[in-house]
């Protein structure tokens, strides 16, 4: 008779409950691990046997039987080596070395050769799925049993070998339970505070406008002027992240291996900075069973793309997906997966190939390429920019800290009004009522052509305004919405209930009047 465990393995993002199952049978030694299971997993009946022997117990190599393992279901790709502990626990058992209940209980981690544990990728991911299949126990490697608890419902026990849990299981001594992890809103942000930024003031305007709204922006200016300061400063005017959008950022990490060493939760909006030289995989993610890319470890967050106009043509296509559907769909011949994609996307670029148009220093390059530079960014990605800022160059005697006229606000009072702004667009969406399977928008970037009918009405005088604009700059049709939806914004910033013509003329002065 078959004995069964349960294990658990992460596709795409989301965890999937694994049942293993093993027969011995007599003839020939034959070892085999049937159900889509890829190298590493192939490789475990070394480690099993080995972590088996160290135990004193008789490993599978040292009997003549046929020892068949399923990881099933049977058409699921199965990766990595966290199915090493269930297999090393169900061939104890069903050889008749071991004792023990296994109802209810999942099992997860690669075993070293000694029956030591090594902790594994995507524990949270994998306890939320434990969780929503009605299991009441996990047991994972020590590292990983923080990250676990804060998953309420299941009792998670971190074990340090296998002799340990084995011991666990058998009542002879009790791995103690992991405490809740208890969630904490970050009140501290670190990083380069706005009011270390002198002048430019126009586009830390624009940039709090971004951050109320969860808009994206470009900023295009010669060389030094400080546009990547300001992109990093703009992480600290954010409002923190909730204890949901927390676990959902801490899960994407966790799964791509991307958390800090002795790193639980993520309580920080994600900032991620990819190089020009990046690849659009690297981007959008990818592989034969497609992981995540720079823009889902975004989520929730900004994706800063500095230099943006140096980035290979195709990898700024690849934006215009994410950005219009708030998801990345990856397709590949083996599987098609969903990634999320929130992100606010941050540009800087210069003017001109040597960073020299518009500014004091006279620009060397010919005309033929500051229209090739300039033509990498194409209409499509224009349309999905809400705000294109200036940041140009200052007087040096305006860089000294008593030099006058010069203001000096913190990111903590900017982002006192981000967060009240936010609230006001949290407790407007909160009262809409939504078709089933419809997920709830939050910021006022989020909203659809019927939301926006909802809830930016215009005067006559407004309507009369953006019309005229719109006709003089040429606005598509996603970019009248756009500009609507920036007056919202900025409405919301001064607690106004409707949007008034001087809210819809400072959204219009956001819109570039040609490319550059």
């Amino acid at each position: 008779m078959a004995t069964k465990l349960h294990s658990a393995e992460v596709v795409g993002l989301e965890g999937k409950i694994i049942d293993v199952e093993i027969d011995l049978s007599r003839g020939l030694f034959n070892f085999a691990i049937v159900g889509l299971a890829d190298k590493a997993i192939a490789e475990s009946k070394e480690r099993v046997s080995a972590a088996i022997k160290s135990l004193g117990a008789k490993p599978p190599n040292q009997k003549n039987q046929r020892v068949t393992i399923s990881l099933a279901p049977a058409d699921l790709k199965k990766e990595g080596p966290a199915f090493d502990l269930p297999i090393a626990l169900a061939y104890l058992s069903a050889s008749k070395q071991a004792n023990f209940e296994t109802k209810n209980k999942i099992f997860l981690g690669e075993l070293a050769l000694d029956g030591a544990l090594r902790p594994i990728k995507g524990s949270l991911a994998l306890a939320e799925a434990a969780k929503k299949k009605g299991f009441s126990e996990i047991f994972l490697p020590e590292g990983n049993g923080a990250e676990a608890s804060l998953i309420d419902g299941v009792k998670v026990f971190e074990a340090s070998s296998l002799e340990e849990v084995l011991n666990h299981l058998e009542n002879k001594v009790l791995i103690k339970e992991c405490p809740p992890s208890k969630f904490v809103k970050l009140e501290s942000f670190f990083g380069t505070d706005f009011s270390d930024i002198r002048g430019q003031e126009s586009a830390k305007r624009g940039l709090e406008i971004a951050a109320a709204g969860s808009h994206n922006a470009l900023m295009i200016g010669p060389p030094g002027t400080g546009k990547t300061m300001l992109a990093r400063a703009f992480s600290t005017i954010l409002p923190p992240l909730s204890r949901e959008e927390a676990l959902e950022v801490t899960k994407i990490h966790s799964i791509s291996g991307a958390l800090k060493e002795n790193e639980t939760l993520i309580r920080e909006r994600p900032f991620r900075n990819p190089h020009h030289t990046s690849s659009y995989i690297s981007l959008v993610g990818g592989g034969s069973y497609p992981k995540p890319g720079e823009i889902t470890l975004a989520h929730r967050g900004v994706l800063f793309l500095d230099e943006f106009a140096e980035f290979e043509r195709r990898v700024i296509e690849v934006l215009r997906q994410p950005l219009e559907d708030k998801v990345v769909t990856v397709a590949r011949a083996k599987a098609t997966l969903t990634f999320p994609a929130q992100i606010m996307l941050i540009l800087a670029m210069n003017p001109c190939p040597c960073g020299n148009l518009g500014s004091n220093k006279t620009c060397i390059c010919p005309t033929s390429a500051i229209n090739r530079y300039q033509r990498k960014i194409s209409g499509p990605i224009v349309d999905r920019i809400d705000l294109w800022l200036g940041v140009y160059g200052i007087e040096h005697k305006k860089l000294e800290d008593d030099a006058p006229g010069i203001k000096r606000e913190k990111s903590d009072e900017i982002r006192g009004r981000v967060e009240r702004a936010r609230e006001t667009q949290r407790r407007r969406f909160a009262d809409s009522n939504l078709p089933a399977g419809k997920a709830r928008i939050s910021t006022n970037s989020e909203m659809s052509v019927r939301d926006i009918k909802k809830y930016c009405v215009l005067d006559d005088e407004s309507k009369s305004v953006l019309q005229q604009a719109a006709a003089r700059l040429d606005l598509s049709p996603r970019s009248y919405h756009r500009v609507i939806k920036l007056a919202r914004t900025i409405a919301d910033l001064v607690d106004e209930r409707n949007i008034k013509k001087e809210h819809l003329l400072e959204a219009l002065q956001y819109r570039p009047k040609q490319l550059i």
